[in-house]
Formats: structure tokens, C-alpha cells, sequence
């Protein structure tokens, strides 16, 4: 199964987790997502949120850019 990216750098207009919880509403249970961030704040708080929602993931760092690779529950 392929891994479906969101990539929110850049993002100024709106708050990067607009996307990311777009992508996260519209998928399937078992599809794979990755989100990349370079908002600090944005990514800690989506952090917080699949830890609550029970959702293992993967962390990646790589300069200013910051991933999340998780599956849905």
C-alpha cells in the first residue's frame, strides 16, 4: 500500500493543521499518511492528537522540516 503525503510547509494563510486533519478525516482505516510540517506548534499539536486518538507514529526530522508517517486505526 502506498503512503499518501500531505505537505504543509509553507503554510501562512492558515493554520497547517487545517490540512492535516483534512487528510486525516478523508482516509480509509489502514491507509498510510505522512505530513510534513516546518511549524514547530502545528506538529507538536498533531502530535498530541494521535496519541490521544491511540495512533502510533513515526517521527522524522530533517532540518526546519518535521514528519509524521502513522496508519489509521
Amino acid at each position: 500500500m502506498t503512503m499518501k503525503t500531505i505537505n504543509t510547509c509553507g503554510t501562512e494563510k492558515y493554520s497547517p493543521l487545517i490540512p492535516a486533519m483534512i487528510a486525516i478525516s478523508e482516509s480509509a482505516p489502514g491507509e498510510s499518511l505522512e505530513i510534513v510540517m516546518d511549524a514547530p506548534e502545528a506538529f507538536n499539536d498533531l502530535k498530541e492528537y494521535l496519541a490521544e486518538q491511540g495512533i502510533g507514529f513515526r517521527e522524522i526530522y530533517d532540518g526546519e522540516r518535521m514528519t509524521l508517517q502513522f496508519t489509521m486505526k
